[in-house]
């Protein structure tokens, strides 16, 4: 039985660790950080005569309905018109896009015919990029006026290579379940990143809107699916920071429904996997790079990766799973009170889910129960998305999700 309660209890800290107690520890740590050393004044931007060249890449496939949107958006951009390069970056495009484009004279066109997936689309582009930032943003999502001036404002870190946006979803009427809990996740989300780059760094930038120094990207395999995390989390391992510039954002709807939003998380849960084992020395401390960084800062970082990212992707949603039927053996065993009161906390949570998930088969809504079912909906994905990474392994392309 002591066999069976270490195991239990183990796994119990781990779901509780890594959604809960991270975010806690994490503030905490800032906190102290703030009182040690004070807060860090924004950095002041030089006249636009004096700003750089920046390129603002689009990578797509197939995105006819929103080319003419999304050249509105970047028309609206709060930054020198001779300094901004506008670059859309079309991966083996069928439909309408490129003849779309062809009507803005401001925006230069980097096609190629075979479909390969946005990595390599990446890859292409930046190989065609003549300017020192480079700013990436997803054709359908639409940026604040003042996005690429607070991303360069960023920039004048010299130990920042890369700098996250951040990612907004919102629902586009009201009701719209899927929607409103991938919003709900994003807030989650985006509190955690801002406090990881205020103790150290960023734990990855998302596509939706990220920026990087040109000089310092490193082409990826094509087979990479999660291409923005991969490459903003090689320039941490070379000792460089990612900022988080929560006044720069990316808009989005959310995905139509569930159906479509599992297509997102499973790949992304695939995606994870796959990273957490190509970047798996930066989760011991270890950097392949000669750049003068610490070792103190590579601890960091580790203690960072592993506790954001590598628990969430691979072992906390098995501890998850295993924790209903060890502590119905243990309540079995007559271990003690304890367990039993667990055990209904357990299935009380359990039931709220079911109750979230009827609620939405049947149009309705309740934001704590979907809240217990959207997250238990995560954790399933994670699975799906170990299938997915073993029948993906040829290519980093996927089906895109309809948005609402």
């Amino acid at each position: 039985m002591t066999a069976l309660k270490v195991f239990f209890w183990i796994c119990l800290f781990l779901v509780c660790y890594t959604y809960f107690g991270y975010g806690l520890l994490l503030w905490m740590l800032v906190q102290l950080k703030r009182i040690v050393k004070g807060r860090t004044a924004k950095a002041v931007l030089p006249a636009d005569d004096e700003l750089p060249h920046v390129t603002l890449m689009i990578c797509a496939y197939n995105e006819q309905d929103v080319v003419d949107i999304k050249m509105e958006n970047t028309r609206q951009l709060d930054y020198p018109k001779d300094k901004l390069h506008v670059m859309w970056v079309t991966d083996g495009t069928t439909d309408d896009t490129n003849e779309r484009l062809a009507a803005y004279p401001d925006a230069e066109i980097v096609y190629t015919p075979e479909r390969k997936g946005k990595t390599a689309a990446l890859n292409h582009g930046i190989s065609q990029v003549k300017t020192p930032l480079t700013v990436m943003t997803d054709a359908n999502t639409m940026i604040n006026p003042e996005a690429i001036r607070e991303i360069v404002r960023c920039f004048m870190d010299p130990q920042v290579a890369c700098v996250a946006g951040e990612k907004r979803v919102k629902a586009r009427h009201e009701g719209q379940n899927a929607a409103e809990g991938e919003g709900l996740y994003w807030r989650y989300e985006s509190t955690l990143k801002r406090l990881d780059s205020e103790l150290y760094s960023a734990m990855g930038a998302a596509g939706e809107l990220n920026a990087i120094r040109t000089e310092l990207y490193e082409p990826m395999p094509e087979t990479a699916l999660l291409d923005d995390f991969v490459m903003s989390m090689r320039l941490v391992g070379q000792g460089y920071r990612i900022a988080y510039a929560p006044d720069a954002y990316a808009m989005e709807y959310g995905s139509a429904n569930l159906e479509e939003e599992s297509k997102r998380k499973r790949r992304i849960a695939a995606g994870g996997l796959q990273s957490v084992w190509w970047l798996r020395h930066m989760m011991i401390g270890m950097s392949h790079s000669s750049h003068p960084d610490h070792l103190s800062k590579r601890l960091v970082v580790a203690f960072q990766f592993v506790s954001h990212r590598v628990l969430r992707w691979s072992i906390t949603p098995i501890a998850l799973l295993a924790l209903i039927p060890l502590n119905i053996t243990l309540v079995a065993m007559n271990a003690g009170s304890l367990y039993t009161i667990i055990l209904v906390l357990q299935i009380l949570f359990y039931l709220s889910a079911v109750c979230g998930w009827w609620f939405d088969k049947t149009n309705k809504s309740n934001k704590l129960f979907y809240a217990c079912y959207y997250f238990l909906f995560m954790n399933i994905n994670v699975f799906r998305g170990m299938h997915y990474l073993k029948t993906h392994q040829g290519g980093g392309t996927w089906e895109k999700a309809k948005r609402a």
